[in-house]
């Protein structure tokens, strides 16, 4: 049931993880300007509510720790009392360390190689951002369900693409690891078993690389600015129930090989 007067306007709802700071506080921002109810998803509340506050109108902070089943049920449930549907998931929430916060670009790949990296720290990458992503997912499916444009939009990175990394020409080949790398490949692979699953359902699924931008992920180091950066993953968030699904691209509309 959409829960919503048949002579009201559809306003749609999003809920964005990761919110509170980087690429997913600017999409945020983007998607409010475009008059879309945008709940800032935030492991920390009160980090949260001041990106809520500095957004304004039409921005609703929420607490979501998507490395904690409780926060994400939770979360969910409000959500359903509240607004009864989901319209928009836009899974943004990633990290690239778990452990070794100050590793600079240029000693990442040494670090982080398959014969050196910690155990410890590839399963907390990818508590974040593999199984975080599914649990969020999981959560707030049934609450797409009862959306009239449902879409996801999952936030990767072009550094998980196999084909690419194949490629001996390919610029940062030697930064594919097991941990942020993989972890990315691992989303990809996720997301593609969400396209399928939602093949003829109504529910899309995009998957969207925003390069590498100037954020605290990358300890602005990145090339990109966030406002770049967040350039593809806005565009395909508003793109409406006729607009294509099991896509995977990078600004502008640039396919990127899986």
């Amino acid at each position: 049931m959409i829960l919503q007067h048949e002579n009201s306007p559809y306003k749609r709802i999003a809920l964005v993880t990761g919110a509170n700071q980087g690429i997913g506080l600017q999409v945020a921002k983007e998607l409010v300007a475009n008059g879309v109810t945008v709940l800032i998803g935030s492991r920390n509340f009160e980090k949260g509510q001041s990106a809520a506050q500095e957004i304004g109108q039409g921005a609703v902070p929420i607490h979501l720790d998507v490395t904690d089943r409780v926060s994400i049920t939770v979360a969910a449930d409000r959500i359903r009392s509240e607004f009864g549907r989901l319209d928009l998931l836009i899974n943004n929430a990633a990290i690239s360390r778990a452990e070794n916060n100050d590793v600079a670009a240029e000693d990442y790949a040494a670090m982080y190689s398959a014969s050196t990296v910690s155990i410890n720290e590839v399963r907390g990458i990818w508590e974040t951002n593999v199984f975080g992503v599914l649990s969020v997912y999981q959560a707030m499916v049934p609450l797409l369900r009862h959306s009239l444009d449902a879409r996801i939009v999952n936030v990767t990175s072009a550094v998980g693409s196999l084909s690419l990394n194949s490629d001996p020409s390919f610029p940062f080949r030697n930064m594919y690891n097991p941990a942020y790398a993989g972890s990315k490949s691992a989303l990809n692979s996720i997301t593609l078993s969400m396209m399928i699953e939602h093949e003829g359902d109504g529910i899309k699924v995009n998957l969207v690389s925003p390069e590498y931008t100037k954020t605290h992920l990358t300890n602005h180091q990145g090339t990109e600015s966030v406002q770049d950066g967040c350039r593809e993953i806005v565009r395909v968030a508003l793109l409406g129930p006729d607009g294509p699904t099991g896509t995977f691209t990078r600004w502008e509309n640039a396919i990127i090989p899986w």
